[in-house]
């Protein structure tokens, strides 16, 4: 199977700039997109509903803002809005395609880098996710979960990393979050899996001339229960149009989706 994940820093943006059109070339099973930022009802046009694809959006209350959405080849057996968490969901912030063992979600988790008040919001996020994601790990299914989760994990995953240990996204107690993630909680970083190089950024700022001299994040994860990260082949972020500020990371696994039907 083929999984791909993008923030696409608003969806009718990234469509624009061709996103949709370079989608249908690249034979996803599965697209995970963070900060839609989009209602429902403003993505009518055909371009927003790809062919053979079973389309799916957790929007944001707050117009114009967050929102996640699925597109998928393959008729999920279950889809879950939210994860029953109101301060996550009232954002739209997790999204849940279920396929006979497996489960794939678009996850889009808070930046705190605005103000204080959201980066309280992001620890708290953190905090709550963290059982959950144990109990994911510990209850015999497979999850592969897509997206933005706005925290670079190690030195070589940015570029500036000594002149970000006090920003939100490179913090320590975020980092420390993500070894817990990788380690007693039971998830894996599929990425890392297929590779382990330095400077495989996925997010640059607009400022200066970041993307320019690479000087970019690993913020966008594939993170998946750990037999299914050792089935990850192959892992491309790919670089070669802007659809965003990120890019798309594209993974492909030695695994078979069921859907429904199948």
């Amino acid at each position: 199977m083929r999984i791909m994940t993008l923030n696409a820093n608003g969806i009718r943006a990234a469509a624009r700039k061709g996103f949709f059109d370079w989608m249908a070339t690249q034979g996803a099973d599965v697209v995970c997109i963070q900060e839609t930022k989009a209602q429902r009802h403003q993505l009518e046009d055909p371009v927003f509903s790809p062919p053979e694809h079973h389309v799916y959006y957790h929007d944001a209350e707050k117009k114009g803002y967050s929102g996640v959405a699925i597109y998928s080849r393959h008729e999920p057996d279950s889809v879950r809005h939210g994860i029953g968490w109101a301060p996550m969901d009232n954002e739209g912030r997790w999204l849940q395609v279920d396929f006979d063992t497996l489960s794939v979600i678009s996850l889009y988790l808070p930046s705190g880098s605005s103000k204080e008040e959201r980066q309280q919001f992001k620890y708290e996020t953190m905090d709550y996710l963290k059982p959950r994601l144990a109990a994911m790990a510990a209850d015999g299914r497979q999850y592969l979960i897509c997206g933005d989760w706005n925290i670079a994990h190690k030195n070589i995953d940015i570029k500036n990393w000594r002149g970000n240990q006090k920003n939100s996204g490179f913090l320590p107690e975020e980092r420390a979050w993500l070894d817990e993630l990788f380690g007693p909680v039971g998830m894996a970083d599929a990425f890392r899996h297929v590779d382990t190089r330095e400077e495989q950024y996925t997010w640059w700022s607009n400022r200066g001339r970041a993307w320019d001299n690479n000087t970019g994040w690993r913020i966008d994860y594939q993170v998946s229960t750990p037999d299914l990260a050792r089935c990850a082949t192959r892992a491309e972020i790919y670089k070669d149009q802007r659809f965003s500020d990120h890019s798309p990371l594209i993974m492909d696994y030695e695994f078979e989706i069921r859907g429904k039907g199948t």
